[in-house]
């Protein structure tokens, strides 16, 4: 059993919070899809700026774009587009089966437009235009200039993502906003059957926003510590089954079954930041407890795995909503005004999405500066004779063989035949994905480090023998040390001389000693341990 299919039985669709031209031309997203994992994808600028920045993927069509004389934001545009465009055709199929329920993909406008009502609504019309694919969704933020952008954007028949939602009673207005625009297309005589909306109700930012608060409140032993630690990671996930309380009061109202008699869809929740950002809590801790009929969860690539390893799919929204109004209640009555706090995260949301589109803006800009200086990045060589010809011929056997893509898909039959060997090779090309599996454990690692130095660490000491100490070795040496941090020393030898180089290089009392062993039974490591 697939926890993440089951999920589909409960009536929830899972789709991917990720997007990168690797993922499209290696076949990895084709077989999520395929395998029935996941049935829509989400994009957003943090997502696009780690795809462009943080790969060569789209090098090749940067470059021609170029050469086209094209500028940064139609550089980014095309690029988008165009990987939107794909997994559309991706998604398709699953569009077709279910009869437009799903099978979706979502780009945003330009963050830089969320409080430009007009702006946003002409952005959108020429998204999809652009695109021209049916299972496209637009997304438009909850903003307050966002909300009348979306009741426009149904009413021209487009389908919308409403993203960076935060409180119920944005929730609210971006529901009217929805009725209300197929009001609009209805009255005009215009068909509603066809147009699909999700709202993106963010889950995971309202706990990492409010726990700190509540700990500062356990660590001072007060009257109210008892009362602080009992609603601990519980802010998050009640404000979530409240506004899906909503969403069935709304969609079950007379107003909606008078638009539902025309064909209407009701707009399904998305819950959005459901990885789990705090190490306290399970890492599927926020999936879990959102399972209900006609809801989406966009889930991010570390999540997907963990989920499909050890989900435990049942239907959970509707329980515990007394407990819900009572723990906000509590927060109340602890000076946490949750107004305020959706309102810091709606705005601290749309700061870091526009950081994330100007920062990609001008990586695009510095590297089309380049190619037109002729820069080319890293160092020059030459092979000697006879050499080219002998690369050349090995390359272009290895394209006919497909040996790219296949190695994305982790094919073991690369290397060999024999059947036996092939769960070993699947299993140590983890390297292939981790970076999109470390990525949303970034936090716990600062979060770490941050630990460490309040600890009063300053030196770090990793032992360990090969590919355990030579990665951190890199880093080391590739990225120094940040101020303020602790400064990290490596031993990967038994002998004696260095061993004690290491010892002597800072107080034990203030050094973190790291052992590191993929085996745990490698001895060189072992043994530094012991002494």
């Amino acid at each position: 059993m697939n926890p993440l299919v089951e999920l589909q039985k409960l009536g929830q669709s899972i789709w991917y919070d990720n997007i990168r031209r690797g993922l499209l031309v290696s076949g990895e997203l084709k077989k999520l899809i395929d395998d029935g994992e996941i049935c829509g994808v989400t994009s957003n600028p943090s997502i696009f700026e780690k795809a462009i920045a943080g790969s060569s993927d789209y090098d090749d069509a940067l470059h021609a774009l170029v050469d086209a004389g094209k500028r940064a934001p139609v550089i980014l545009d095309a690029l988008a587009i165009e990987d939107i465009r794909t997994t559309a055709d991706l998604l398709r199929p699953v569009y077709d089966r279910s009869n437009g329920g799903d099978g979706y993909a979502s780009i945003e406008v330009s963050p830089l437009l969320a409080n430009d009502t007009a702006t946003t609504v002409s952005e959108a019309r020429r998204i999809w235009k652009e695109i021209d694919r049916p299972n496209l969704m637009v997304k438009i933020p909850a903003t307050p200039a966002g909300v009348p952008a979306i009741t426009q954007a149904i009413a021209d028949g487009l389908n919308i993502n409403v993203t960076l939602i935060f409180s119920l009673r944005r929730y609210e207005e971006v529901a009217d906003a929805y009725l209300t625009g197929l009001e609009k297309r209805a009255a005009a005589g215009k068909p509603i059957d066809r147009i699909a909306s999700v709202a993106s109700f963010f889950v995971s930012r309202v706990d990492s926003l409010i726990d700190p608060r509540l700990e500062a409140l356990v660590r001072e032993e007060g009257p109210t510590a008892g009362k602080a630690a009992s609603v601990l990671g519980k802010a998050a996930i009640a404000n979530a089954k409240l506004a899906y309380a909503k969403f069935e009061e709304i969609f079950n109202s007379p107003r909606s079954a008078a638009l539902k008699a025309k064909g209407a869809r009701v707009q399904r929740p998305l819950w959005a930041s459901t990885s789990t950002k705090n190490p306290a809590y399970p890492d599927v801790f926020y999936v879990e407890a959102l399972i209900g009929p006609d809801t989406v969860d966009t889930v991010p690539p570390a999540t997907i795995n963990a989920y499909r390893d050890h989900g435990k799919p049942r239907p959970t929204l509707r329980e515990g909503l007394d407990a819900a109004h009572a723990q906000l209640k509590t927060l109340a009555e602890l000076g946490i005004n949750m107004d305020a706090v959706t309102q810091k995260l709606e705005d601290d949301g749309v700061a870091a999405f526009s950081k994330s589109f100007e920062s990609l803006i001008a990586v695009i800009e510095a590297k089309r500066e380049k190619l037109l200086a002729g820069h080319v990045e890293g160092a020059s060589a030459s092979l000697p004779k006879g050499w080219q010809a002998r690369i050349v011929k090995r390359l272009k056997k290895l394209d006919g063989e497909n040996f790219a893509a296949r190695l994305w898909a982790k094919d073991p039959t690369l290397w060999t035949d024999d059947k036996t060997h092939h769960a070993e090779i699947r299993e140590r090309l983890g390297w292939l994905t981790v970076p999109e599996m470390m990525e949303s454990r970034a936090n716990e690692l600062v979060d770490f480090a941050d630990e460490a130095r309040h600890a009063g660490f300053t030196h770090a000491a990793l032992l360990g023998m090969g590919g355990s100490s030579l990665c951190p070795e890199v880093l080391r040496e590739s990225f120094g040390v940040a101020h303020g941090y602790l400064d990290l020393a490596i031993l990967d030898s038994t002998d004696p001389a260095q061993v004690r180089a290491v010892e002597a290089r800072s107080d034990p009392a203030r050094t973190l000693y790291i052992v590191a062993s993929k085996s745990g039974s490698t001895t060189e490591p072992n043994m530094f341990f012991a002494y």
